[in-house]
């Protein structure tokens, strides 16, 4: 069922279709379409002490605050790295944020960017080259200690599960795109590694990754991340518009985004949290 609370956002859609629409049966049809909508289609979220447990995890260090290394921990090893994740478990870190990419011969890796240019000595779009080719390249890039770590590959990411399994490091699997893809190759990581059930979470800014995941595993814990404030201003703060009321208007749709995450989406994907970007997790 949906949550507590939500009959006053329903109210408050119902109120502003109402106002825009000047009709009482238009904003009921809106309204009750977008409830029947998300209680038709909706996932139910996996039990809370097993999102707890990811995301909470028991013999934490740092007093009980998990410590996740972004990007496998790129600021002291090559970002997505084999070694990054050693180096995260040897600094302290609970868990590691792993970004998963594909090849062109639909091998899942790890890489942030579409390219491999910044992070390796290759050019070109990660999903016009076979894994064979990949593994041709230095993935240290321009990395300040590519010297100590020159060599290093770019890793699939099988390896890198079974890496952060080793190092009982919980695992924050972020997906950009590609959520068919996406959905078969983590399965098959649940699949062959049943602990990931609760010593991992399947993020991405993509509400239909999360829905794509849940559809193929329910058991899987899922979040949203987002960027409150993401359509009026830049990462640093500064407005996108020069215009203030187009600075205001951008202002509103903030607000329904992020109502659409806690509220919409969080019930139609089930998600068990809500990842703000940069440290804030709501639960």
């Amino acid at each position: 069922m949906l949550q507590i609370g939500d009959e006053v956002y329903f109210s408050a859609v119902f109120l502003l279709v109402l106002f825009g629409t000047r009709s009482a049966i238009g904003a009921s049809a809106v309204t009750a379409s977008i409830y029947v909508f998300i209680f038709m289609f909706r996932f139910p979220q996996v039990p809370a002490d097993q999102a707890s447990q990811v995301l909470r995890p028991t013999g934490l260090a740092s007093a009980g605050v998990p410590v996740v290394a972004q990007r496998a921990g790129g600021h002291d090893a090559p970002e997505n790295t084999i070694a990054a994740i050693r180096e995260a478990s040897r600094n302290g870190a609970t868990g590691v944020e792993l970004d998963v990419g594909f090849t062109a011969d639909g091998v899942a890796v790890l890489m942030h960017d579409e390219t491999v240019d910044r992070t390796t000595n290759g050019t070109g779009a990660v999903g016009t080259l076979r894994l064979a080719e990949l593994r041709t390249l230095d993935a240290t890039g321009r990395h300040r200690l590519r010297e100590k770590f020159k060599g290093e590959r770019v890793p699939t990411l099988q390896e890198a599960v079974e890496e952060c399994i080793n190092h009982q490091l919980t695992i924050f699997f972020d997906v950009k795109d590609q959520p068919d893809k996406a959905a078969a190759a983590l399965g098959e990581m649940y699949h062959r590694h049943p602990v990931l059930y609760n010593s991992s979470i399947v993020c991405s800014f993509q509400p239909k990754v999360i829905y794509k995941m849940r559809q193929a595993d329910p058991g899987v814990v899922t979040a949203l991340t987002h960027r409150p404030w993401s359509l009026s201003r830049y990462g640093d703060g500064t407005p996108r518009s020069l215009s203030a009321w187009t600075n205001y208007w951008l202002g509103v749709l903030d607000v329904l985004l992020d109502w659409a995450h806690h509220h919409l989406l969080w019930n139609l994907c089930g998600v068990s949290a809500i990842l703000m970007q940069k440290d804030f997790i709501s639960l």
